[in-house]
């Protein structure tokens, strides 16, 4: 059996990548391609843990406490659904680590190293916004976290992000940046949904795989 693709769409805070997914599934569905969604933290009793306990745990504890719920989340539900063959797109991945942690003061060298053994996406997503717009939609939102109380938060995170997208393509992964300041949820979805058909990966192009 062909092994799967995946994707993972990472951004700062309030860039739209949950509905930016969402509007993707759609679109894939659309067009006949079964699309699995996963999502960091995993709905694990660790993960569920680390989200629960985001606000109290800090800098390279919770560095640590993310990476292992990815290692869980690789184990899980990556590794076993990129063995059948699915396309699997999830909400956060390696990138979003090397972003809100380096927020929370781990240095990149270390974030790297404790991630070295979690599989590469086969086309990372970096999704990202000018940071007046990124401050106009949390303001909206509201302060749902901690990593969004911080008046400087959005230029540092598209700064970190750059950096992630190039620690990333160091280390052989197939990076596409999107800019969402003025593109509708559906037009960034239709970019991303061409990146992946223009791959022309039989896994992802065939109804139906099992």
């Amino acid at each position: 059996m062909t092994r799967g693709f995946f994707v993972t769409l990472d951004g700062p805070s309030g860039v739209g990548k949950s509905t930016t997914i969402a509007a993707l599934h759609r679109l894939l569905e659309g067009q006949g391609v079964q699309a699995l969604l996963t999502t960091e933290p995993p709905p694990t009793a660790l993960g569920n843990f680390t989200r629960q306990h985001v606000g109290e745990i800090r800098g390279l504890s919770l560095a640590c406490l993310v990476a292992a719920a990815r290692y869980e989340h690789v184990e899980t539900t990556v590794t076993p659904a990129l063995d059948r063959g699915h396309l699997l797109v999830s909400d956060r991945y390696v990138a979003s680590a090397l972003v809100l942690q380096r927020l929370d003061g781990a240095p990149l060298s270390y974030l790297l190293d404790i991630n070295r053994h979690v599989p590469n996406p086969d086309l990372a997503v970096i999704l990202t916004a000018l940071p007046d717009t990124i401050t106009e939609r949390i303001a909206r939102a509201g302060v749902t976290h901690r990593f969004r109380d911080d008046p400087d938060g959005p230029a540092r995170e598209l700064r970190f992000c750059e950096e992630a997208a190039a620690a990333l393509e160091e280390r052989g992964v197939d990076v596409l940046r999107l800019d969402s300041s003025t593109a509708t949820p559906s037009g960034v979805a239709g970019r991303i949904a061409d990146a992946i058909t223009d791959r022309r990966l039989p896994s992802v192009l065939s109804e139906g795989s099992t």
